[in-house]
């Protein structure tokens, strides 16, 4: 067992802030504290009663819970929810009240209470005026806006630090094994359940090829319902294959449903190909100079290129929702990027919560980061962007931009805070991000698997601006490069965010050196409920899977454990046996899938698995058969909600075939 803490949630704080109340864990540092006491004095609130009511309200945004405390993401929500129980007398359960009789005919200038919350009863009646009283038609209309009560999802503020009641501070034992079944052969590099909530799913190969695969019931006995004569697209004229080269990730909007689209990201050839044309990545921008790069595997630097384009299947189909197949033909060029070397260069792009598309950059490879490309705020390599594709500018706005291609910059982009960095970027400072995953049930926990270079493995917890340390640190351990053509970065110039999970090369080979993580999931389903909540994640080489859990509830620490998989004797599909042993063998571990029930699945060399019931392996889980099972996607209490910062401050807020399996021992450029 490994415990891990993570500074992604909450950080440790030596002493309490200056001006706000919190000491130990909070989401706030000496920069913000300092930035909110600014904006206090600013308001120039000459009632005392008034003056701490405000303070604590501004100060909420460095409580642990602030992801909770706050309806949504926007730079215009700045007011927690107020604590609102008309039916209490206690004053704690009545803030949203005290707030207004305390301060309704007090002046505060640049009021929190002054912008309009758009389609939300008892809007503002005079966006001028600097009393609530003027500002607002009465309480009630205030507190409709402002004011709720704690429920599943969230909690809510009563003028003092968030306290919940968790005494369980002990996590579940931990799961006797992860029982598997397998339902496919075929070997893909990702999975996607379609946007419809139906039971299928898309499943796409390294060389290109997607299919659309119907997903059968749990103790169905069933199989991937998938035609292999007929794709649902086949994009290989434009994918450059190789070993580490390929079709890298797929995703679908949203609201594909409705509007048909759908994203690929993938690796071209520009000699082969005229459409594989972008900027290179090494440039005058980054101080480096294509022309010194020494040639990788026989090619010249940036031959290769990485690029996103847009589909449709609207041309095949009235209702996107029933088409079945689609043509492999752009729409538009979201993103292309030359790239310097011929490994780590990730490429898994995904739809946030907030209908952003997060696009994941290793960091260009070359060996340990050789130009500290990851570490260069100038550089789009080792690290993790998030783009606007609703929203596309004119040709002119995207060349005055220096975008790199048909996209916008979600307005909270953390560039706004840190003006060296540039507009895409999400968060820095990883090395080859290889499957990150969105938690179904506390979407502000983004978690991303990132292959370490000789000694670790890590998971890290994303959030806004944050700086996940390659290649300073490779997990928690200093680096030290052999070699530094482009330069270092001081360690004391860091504040960098370690990893809350992992482990080291030595758990899974002897030789220290043959390890690369596949990062995966928190489960959710209710078919297996001993791992419940927790994170399970692999090794490439298929020889550990680990299922970690965040204990205490929301402390931003959390407890991993190696545990075991067996197939069930009753598998639809014989598994394949791992040489020499009785037990199953997945071969390598591409990647992880997760459908519409929050069902789990590992995409392998060998084929496709499906985490089913431990009895079916004949494995002991209490809880299994338990009257009471809950519903682990919901939460009993808010201290199963997300402890993670709020967006204004940190901002959490898969056929392959055998001659092709053959060729992806180094896959992807994770291996070392």
């Amino acid at each position: 067992m490994v415990v891990y803490a993570s500074k992604g949630a909450p950080s440790e704080v030596n002493s309490t802030l200056s001006f706000c109340p919190y000491k130990g864990k909070t989401c706030c540092n000496t920069m913000k504290d300092t930035s909110l006491m600014k904006q206090f004095q600013a308001m120039n609130i000459s009632d005392k009663g008034c003056a701490s009511v405000v303070k604590s309200i501004l100060c909420a945004n460095c409580d642990p819970f602030s992801s909770d405390l706050f309806r949504d993401n926007s730079d215009q929500q700045s007011v927690p929810i107020l604590c609102n129980s008309t039916s209490s007398a206690n004053s704690t359960e009545n803030f949203c009240s005290e707030t207004w009789e305390t301060c309704q005919n007090v002046s505060i200038s640049g009021s929190l209470f002054a912008a309009s919350l758009q389609g939300r009863a008892g809007a503002p009646s005079n966006k001028n005026a600097s009393k609530l009283a003027d500002l607002w038609q009465s309480k009630t209309d205030f507190c409709s806006a402002f004011g709720g009560a704690s429920s599943n999802e969230t909690v809510c503020f009563s003028g003092e630090p968030v306290a919940l009641n968790d005494n369980d501070t002990t996590p579940d034992k931990p799961p006797s094994g992860i029982c598997l079944e397998k339902i496919g052969n075929g070997s893909y590099l990702n999975m996607v359940p379609h946007p419809d909530g139906s039971n299928r799913a898309f499943f796409s190969t390294q060389p290109g090829i997607v299919f659309l695969a119907g997903i059968p019931d749990q103790d169905s006995g069933g199989v991937l319902d998938v035609d292999p004569s007929s794709p649902f697209v086949d994009m290989t004229d434009e994918i450059h294959f190789d070993t580490e080269f390929g079709m890298m990730g797929m995703a679908f909007h949203p609201k594909f449903a409705q509007n048909g689209r759908f994203f690929a990201s993938f690796n071209c050839d520009k000699s082969k190909w005229p459409g594989c044309t972008g900027r290179c990545s090494c440039n005058s921008d980054v101080n480096c100079d294509p022309s010194k790069l020494t040639p990788d595997s026989g090619s010249q630097p940036c031959q290769y290129q990485t690029v996103i384009a847009e589909y449709t299947a609207n041309s095949t189909s009235s209702d996107p929702s029933k088409a079945k197949n689609a043509k492999p033909t752009e729409v538009r060029r979201i993103f292309t990027m030359g790239l310097p070397f011929t490994s780590h260069h990730a490429g898994q792009i995904l739809f946030g919560p907030d209908g952003y598309l997060y696009f994941m950059m290793g960091d260009g490879g070359g060996g340990a980061d050789p130009y500290n490309f990851a570490q260069n705020k100038k550089s789009l390599l080792g690290k993790i962007m998030r783009l606007d594709v609703d929203n596309i500018p004119s040709a002119s706005e995207i060349s005055k931009m220096g975008l790199w291609g048909n996209y916008s910059i979600p307005k909270d982009n953390p560039f706004r805070e840190d003006k060296e960095l540039e507009p895409e970027i999400w968060a820095v400072g990883l090395r080859n991000p290889w499957r990150c995953s969105f938690d179904s049930s506390r979407p502000s926990y983004f978690m991303c698997a990132d292959v370490g270079q000789d000694t670790f493995e890590e998971v890290d917890l994303i959030s806004k601006g944050g700086n996940y340390g390659w290649r300073v640190y490779e997990g928690p351990e200093l680096f030290h490069p052999e070699s530094s053509p482009g330069g270092n970065t001081s360690v004391k110039s860091l504040n960098p965010i370690f990893p809350v999970m992992g482990y080291n090369h030595s758990e899974v080979d002897s030789s220290g050196k043959s390890a690369s993580i596949t990062g995966g999931y928190f489960y959710r389903s209710e078919t297996d409920p001993c791992i419940a909540g927790r994170y399970v994640y692999a090794d490439l080489y298929g020889n550990g899977v680990w299922a970690g859990i965040e204990t205490p509830a929301n402390s931003g620490n959390f407890v991993t454990n190696r545990t075991t998989f067996s197939c069930a004797s009753d598998s639809p599909m014989k598994c394949s046996d791992s040489p020499g042993t009785s037990g199953l063998s997945l071969g390598y571990v591409f990647s992880f899938g997760e459908d519409n029930n929050k069902d789990i699945y590992l995409l392998t060399s060998n084929g496709v698995y499906r985490v089913v019931r431990p009895s079916r392996c004949n494995l002991t889980c209490s809880k299994e058969n338990s009257t009471a099972r809950r519903n682990p996607g919901t939460s009993s209490s808010p201290s199963s909600s997300s402890s993670s910062c709020y967006k204004h401050i940190n901002g959490f807020h898969g056929s392959l075939v055998v001659l092709f399996v053959s060729l992806s021992l180094i896959l992807l450029g994770l291996l070392n």
